[in-house]
């Protein structure tokens, strides 16, 4: 081969060469500028709030009597017992509805404390009557003529922690997806926004998480009136 030949196919070869780095420097700088506009997200926060009306109302009653007789007791708890469940049955619930609970009954001369001196009654019990129902309005109704009952001379206990009138919503699942569709539609509005203020265009979701559905009451005065409440983080690409 000439030396001629030899320096063409050289110099054709260090320019093959030269075509292939830069197009290997392109490819490359390519790459990172789509891998740059992956990095460029954005996360935002769907809510979606609704009051649904409690379907389900636990409404405890409860009373206490006391005796220097074990078995006037017993008599006194059953006659207020028999009382009470008639008064739920002039208001509308069934048998079905109505719960009794085994009376409890302490003696105070038995325990370990206190003794004959400490009270008047050595024998006293707690009975409670339990309403459970999806007849809400009607255990508001009842509860309105709960003075009813003191007019017999039961003495109603007041809403402690155990005789607190609960109401529930046990109707999630057929809200779930109405709601869960809000946040997301919520999230995406506002992505939009901050893809428009930022001279940008919203590109498809990268990541979503649907949050923990909560159910509360409205305010302390209308417990039978529920906020159901979800927020949805949902993160977006962004594009130029």
């Amino acid at each position: 081969m000439h030396e001629g030949e030899r320096g063409h196919q050289a110099a054709v070869l260090g320019a093959l060469i030269c075509i292939g780095l830069a197009l290997l420097g392109l490819f490359i700088s390519q790459g990172v500028v789509r891998l740059r506009a992956l990095d460029r997200v954005v996360t935002v926060k769907g809510l979606s709030e609704k009051e649904v009306p409690a379907d389900i109302a636990i409404w405890p009653i409860k009373f206490s009597a006391a005796s220097n007789d074990l078995s006037a007791l017993y008599t006194d708890v059953q006659r207020k017992n028999d009382l009470i469940v008639e008064f739920l049955r002039e208001n509308g619930f069934g048998d079905k509805e109505i719960t009794l609970s085994v009376p409890s009954t302490s003696d105070r001369l038995a325990q370990g404390y206190g003794g004959r001196d400490d009270a008047e009654f050595r024998y006293y019990g707690d009975s409670v009557i339990t309403v459970y129902t999806s007849q809400v309005g009607l255990v508001r109704e009842a509860m309105s003529r709960i003075a009813d009952l003191g007019k017999q001379g039961i003495a109603i206990s007041g809403q402690d922690y155990g005789s607190r009138t609960e109401f529930l919503f046990t109707g999630l699942n057929d809200i779930k997806p109405e709601m869960v569709e809000e946040a997301t539609r919520n999230a995406r509005a506002v992505a939009e926004k901050f893809a428009d203020d930022s001279d940008s265009r919203l590109g498809k979701i990268k990541t979503a998480r649907q949050g923990q559905f909560s159910i509360q009451a409205r305010d302390s005065t209308t417990p039978h009136i529920k906020k159901v409440r979800v927020v949805s983080t949902i993160t977006y690409y962004l594009a130029d």
